[in-house]
């Protein structure tokens, strides 16, 4: 690279140095962008610095690997994931059966978005075969804090099995992902997914389910 190449505003020699929590947010926003839309293998380090505006000493002062980065977009997704399960619910505190139809209509809806590309947890799994990579144990930690929090949602709803009742929205809801990609947003499939929830809620619950806690 000349010197005059080296030079020109935006090249990475060029950049700035962002330390901190300022180039952590830039990066890990880059990061979740190009991860999401492309894979994460198909995205290299030097693509999220130049998406993220930074030099790459400033990502390797933040992440030692890309491993590293990973995971921090895995945690955030996380952190996303559950925030907006908290805001479904809270639609509707105290009646666990309008929180789960809730969810569902919201969830429903989000994947019918254009540019929708499913869950970022089934993605990295299908990217990562071997179970014991870091980002495998991110997606087993989302998947069964999803779980939990299905479980007490089944349970205060008054299913007969709680834990049964999880797995089968579970189950629905990991369709919904998949739809996503393969029928395409807002197709039968996916809108289909509200009424079976609310028929797996109304039999685990005797068919008497009330909208009471």
């Amino acid at each position: 690279m000349s010197q005059t190449d080296a030079a020109k505003p935006g090249s990475p020699r060029s950049r700035p140095h962002t330390a901190g929590p300022a180039a952590q947010q830039l990066l890990l926003r880059a990061a979740g962008e190009l991860f999401y839309r492309e894979g994460v293998r198909a995205v290299g380090v030097d693509a999220v610095v130049e998406r993220a505006g930074v030099n790459k000493m400033s990502l390797y002062r933040q992440f030692s690997s890309k491993d590293d980065l990973v995971v921090a977009y895995l945690e955030q997704a996380s952190e996303t994931f559950f925030e907006r399960l908290d805001q479904s619910l809270n639609k509707h505190p105290g009646y666990p059966v309008r929180q789960l139809a809730q969810y569902f209509t919201d969830l429903t809806e989000r994947a019918s978005r254009e540019g929708y590309r499913g869950c970022p947890f089934v993605n990295v799994s299908a990217e990562f075969p071997d179970a014991s990579h870091p980002a495998r144990q991110c997606v087993a930690r989302n998947k069964a804090q999803l779980m939990e929090r299905l479980t007490a949602l089944a349970s205060a709803a008054g299913a007969n099995d709680p834990e049964e009742l999880a797995n089968a929205l579970a189950l629905l809801i990991e369709g919904i992902y998949a739809a996503s990609q393969t029928y395409g947003p807002g197709c039968g499939p996916i809108k289909s997914a509200s009424r079976v929830a609310a028929q797996l809620v109304a039999a685990a619950c005797g068919g008497s389910s009330t909208q009471s806690a």
